[in-house]
């Protein structure tokens, strides 16, 4: 009798969890219950399968609405009529279209009308009218028996209770935005639209028997045969999956040619084994639709990685979704893929950001909208954005919600009954479903059409979307491909084009192998000279490798895992680096350990450490001991399986002659570890990745840097990365109307500063500027370029002052000049082209006194930052410094250094006291490392960027010396200076000569 129950996704309005509609329902003996959110099936199959679990049976459905108007139900019959519902909807959502008074025609489903809303005598066999209790009195005049099968309890399920309705209303008016006070009464649910027992509902219809009769029947009819967990992805990638398993064959070998040769017996072996446990799970489909996807992409020339636990797998090694080598690196293929494991393996694809929504139009394409979907999340509400949206309903000024937001969960906070009102609610809407969103870049893609199993709808980014999340989609069988956007791939892919354009030289950048051989490689990674280079360049990555002496692939790899923050603060990558140093001091647990574990010195680093100790130590099947990975990484729920291999690893241990002791504590580190552990495979897979941009920067350093800066940068700000271009002896120009593009351009040793680094400049009307230059010439001088593009004064004002004129002679002083009476004297209208080209006038322009430091300036205000470097700014006695790459020969003497300032890293002691690392430049560009511990950051704070004088004791460790800061100073530009008259004159402006 209950066929329109809402739970929380009926996003701003429900207020009852899934599971705890499911639990009333045991709770009052109700066998039969219809799911019918608004305009929305996303917890669809967790209500399907929490109704299996509890022995109801479910009924899925739908309520559809224009805004608050409320328009019919759906039931569907069966899963036909599911999909038709899921059409529907996504139809509507996608078009954004109004629901039609009279629903269409839906096979195999049921459309429940308001009474009233159609005459019942018209209704077609499958529609019905609803009767809420509280309808009754009006059916007085109405031959109900007579019309017995077109009636149906209609009793609306929202919220839980009074408390609950009142949650109701604040939802309702932070959907609309309006004050509680406000909120007009056809926006929120009846009072009645709260649970109500059966026993209470028969007692409420006692005198209309059939109308109860008839609401039976009909969920009678409606059944939902589905068994979550079957595998639901497209299933076939030729026609047969004995096709399908040929094809992949076929591509296994053609790609051990290519990376192992023709007669290698290892990788034969290997090949053979995974392709059978690929047949075995019916997995053939997901290699080839993988195997295409990056076909696709080598196609059109953009740069792939293919990481996480595919890079296990010597099959993706062939069929060139990853470059990880699993021979060369020892990896497992049980890591990502076992006879245990009943979901498909785990590809991770990374493009360039400029590439992937062509990739995504593709795989749309390929394999029809029908049955791909991006795969979608739902975004929750957050404390601070609860206690500003509910602050807006009960109308607080913004000083008030600052006031709570000091401490949201404060049960106290004064005697206010409306801030008492925001906790509650705030405590109560935490983490509850907001709105819909989309995932960083699961694509789905189903064997039954999409809306088998979910509604679509269609966000700004212009692709279908499901209206399910990961973990449901999981689930119920449906497994995502990861298609993932990276600006490390934007550096690859843009230098590689810029290298060919600049220099006429096409790099092979798939040769990874070459570059790890590579001497000016390796002395480049030994220098750490990585800034721009994925995952090499932030100052703690730096450190490390310097630690590590890195210049080889294993070490990089090591390293990459390492610097994880679980790994890290585990104090295993402190383990790690100090027994590196002291090998012949580490102490082994057994001698196998020592052979398992000798490469990563004692440590366990990765999770194939995992399954590698697990197989050789205890003998475990390399299966269990991958199970036994997952299990103690929280990823695993048989416990009654883990319970048995975990007694399979103490008898194999003792079987084997394992001393007891030893066995305890190796199961000790495995279980403290595992938690912690990073997949060898995807830290082999970053570390290629970093080879790659290593080699580009270091044969290849300006282009490497322009694309870097084109990409916008990585962990730095793109001052840094400026300063970096400057290193690599490249001649850098302001923006120039004449030569700039919209993004930054070289040509030979020449850099153009692109316009798109230009503040306040509108992009729309510079690429204009930028058209009229390639159809009709260069700028003639400022005058031509005025009767051409019809300028804006204040746009005009921001080219000068960024030295987009430096070509014509003028200063900037004299162009604001000549710029400001061609202004005056031409109105906006008679600002065309020419048919005739007419001689510039000349000007007689007063004598206007120039300061190199203004175009510094003019560059801090437009770009962020000056193009030169800034101690050729700064006006203070800089010799009295040591500078960065001396410190090595004052380890231990206090010192005083002059720093730029590049990053910070604020960390918590053991106290939680705050404490900080600084990453500064000094005048010749050299790195300065800086810690400030609480004392001295508590006495001295930084105050934003700039130059500061820093004072401190050098200190050393592992070979990286740092400054431990006691005194520090920020300083202006103008430190030591000041003009005769008193004060610094900043540049002209356009409005200030008008």
């Amino acid at each position: 009798m209950y066929l329109n129950c809402k739970t929380w996704f009926s996003l701003r309005y429900g207020t009852i969890r899934t599971g705890e509609l499911v639990q009333l329902a045991k709770d009052f003996g109700i066998t039969s219950l219809a799911l019918t959110n608004i305009n929305a099936t996303t917890d669809a199959w967790m209500f399907v399968q929490e109704c299996q679990q509890q022995g109801i049976k479910p009924i899925l459905g739908l309520e559809c609405r224009n805004g608050a108007g409320f328009k019919y139900v759906l039931l569907a019959r069966d899963m036909e009529g599911w999909l038709s519902i899921n059409r529907f909807l996504s139809q509507h959502l996608q078009t954004e279209t109004p629901f039609p008074d009279v629903a269409p025609r839906l096979p195999h489903t049921f459309v429940i009308y308001a009474w009233g809303a159609r005459p019942h005598e018209a209704l077609a066999p499958h529609e019905l009218i609803g009767i809420r209790p509280k309808e009754m009195n009006k059916l007085f005049r109405t031959d109900t028996r007579k019309h017995a099968g077109k009636f149906v309890i209609l009793q609306p399920l929202t919220f839980q209770n009074e408390e609950s309705q009142r949650l109701h209303r604040v939802l309702r008016a932070v959907d609309n935005n309006l004050l509680i006070s406000q909120l007009p009464p056809e926006q929120v649910a009846g009072t009645d639209e709260c649970f109500v027992s059966p026993h209470q509902l028969l007692e409420m219809f006692k005198e209309l028997p059939h109308i109860v009769q008839n609401t039976l029947r009909v969920m009678e009819q409606c059944e939902i045969v589905f068994t979550p967990g079957q595998h639901l992805n497209k299933r076939r990638f030729t026609h047969s999956r004995e096709g399908d398993k040929q094809k992949l064959r076929e591509l296994a070998y053609e790609g051990m040619e290519h990376r192992y040769g023709l007669h290698n017996d290892a990788a034969k072996t290997r090949i053979e084994k995974e392709l059978a446990i690929i047949d075995l799970h019916d997995f053939n489909a997901y290699f080839l639709i993988t195997w295409d996807i990056v076909r696709y992409a080598r196609h059109r020339g953009f740069f792939h990685v293919g990481r996480g636990s595919g890079a296990n797998s010597i099959v993706a090694y062939c069929l060139q979704i990853t470059n990880v080598d699993p021979i060369a690196l020892d990896l497992y293929f049980e890591r990502f893929l076992n006879p245990h494991r009943s979901s498909p393996p785990d590809f991770d694809i990374d493009f360039s950001w400029k590439d992937r929504d062509e990739i995504t139009r593709y795989i749309f394409s390929q394999y029809t909208p029908e049955h791909t979907a991006l795969l979608g999340t739902v975004a929750t509400f957050q404390v601070n954005a609860i206690v500003r949206e509910l602050g807006k309903v009960y109308g607080l000024p913004k000083q008030e919600m600052d006031k709570i937001l000091e401490n949201p969960y404060e049960v106290k906070l004064g005697e206010d009954s409306v801030h008492q009102r925001i906790i509650r609610y705030g405590r109560m809407l935490d983490r509850f479903p907001n709105h819909l969103s989309i995932h960083a870049g699961g694509i789905l893609i189903s064997e039954a059409p999409i809306h088998q199993y979910c509604a679509t709808h269609l966000p700004p980014k212009g692709f279908h979307t499901a209206q399910l999340d990961m973990h449901l989609a999981e689930a119920i069988g449906l497994h995502k491909f990861d298609i993932l956007s990276q600006r490390g791939l934007g550096h690859i892919r843009d230098c590689i084009d810029l290298i060919r354009a600049n220099q006429g030289i096409d790099v092979d950048i798939h040769d990874a192998k070459s570059f790890m051989e590579d001497e000016k490689v390796r002395e480049a990674l030994r220098t750490v000279n990585t800034i721009g280079c994925f995952y090499i360049e932030s100052p703690a990555m730096r450190q490390l490798l310097k630690k590590l002496r890195c210049d080889d692939y294993i070490t990089l790899v090591a390293a990459s895992s390492i610097i994880r923050p679980g790994v890290a603060q585990a104090g295993m990558m402190r383990q790690y680096v100090l027994n590196f140093h002291a090998p012949e001091k580490v102490e082994y647990l057994h001698p196998v350990m020592k052979q398992l574990l000798g490469e990563t010195y004692g440590v366990m680093v990765y999770q194939e450490d995992v399954i590698k100790v697990a197989h050789h130590y205890a003998d475990l099947d390399l299966a269990d001991a991958d199970t036994l990975r997952r299990a103690m990484a929280g990823k695993y729920r048989g416990q009654q399986d883990f319970e048995k291999i975990q007694r399979l690893f103490f008898e194999n241990s003792e079987k084997l002659g394992r001393p007891r002791a030893v066995s305890e504590e190796v199961w000790r580190q495995i279980a403290s570890f595992a938690n912690f552990s990073f997949s060898k495979a995807h830290s082999a897979s970053f570390a290629v990745e970093s080879y790659q941009s290593l080699y580009l920067k270091t044969y290849f350093p300006r282009e490497f840097m322009v694309a870097v800066i084109n990409n916008f940068g990585g962990f730095y700000n793109r001052e840094l990365y400026f300063r970096e271009l400057a290193k690599t002896g490249a001649h850098i120009s302001p923006p120039c109307v004449n030569n700039s593009q919209y993004y930054t351009s070289i040509s030979g040793n020449n850099v153009y500063t692109g316009f798109i680094h230009v503040e306040k400049l509108e992009q729309a009307w510079i690429e204009k500027v930028l058209a009229e230059r390639a159809g009709h010439g260069p700028f003639a001088s400022i005058e031509n370029f005025m009767e051409r593009t019809s300028p804006k004064p204040e746009q005009l004002e921001i080219l000068i002052r960024t030295g987009a004129f430096n070509f014509s002679g003028h200063t900037k002083k004299e162009l604001l000049w000549k710029s400001s009476v061609l202004l005056k004297n031409d109105p906006p209208e008679e600002l065309k082209p020419s048919l005739f080209r007419e001689p510039s006038k000349h000007w007689e322009l007063p004598h206007l006194a120039y300061h190199r430091h203004e175009d510094a300036f003019d560059e801090i205000e437009l770009l962020g930052f000056p193009l030169c470097s800034p101690f050729d700014v700064l006006q203070h006695d800089q010799q009295h410094y040591i500078l960065g790459d001396s410190f090595e020969q004052h380890l231990g003497e206090t010192v005083t250094a002059l720093g730029y300032l590049v990053t910070l890293k604020h960390v918590y002691t053991s106290k939680k006291e705050p404490m900080c690392f600084g990453t500064f430049l000094d005048k010749e560009g050299n790195w300065m490392d800086t810690v400030h511990f609480p004392d001295s950051l508590r006495k001295y704070p930084f105050m934003k960027s700039g130059f500061y004088i820093l004072e401190g004791k050098v200190i050393e460790e592992f070979g990286v010396y740092s400054l431990d800061v006691f005194r520090m100073r920020k300083i202006g530009f103008f430190e030591d200076k000041v003009k005769e008259t008193g004060t610094i004159k900043g540049s002209l402006s356009l409005a200030a000569v008008r």
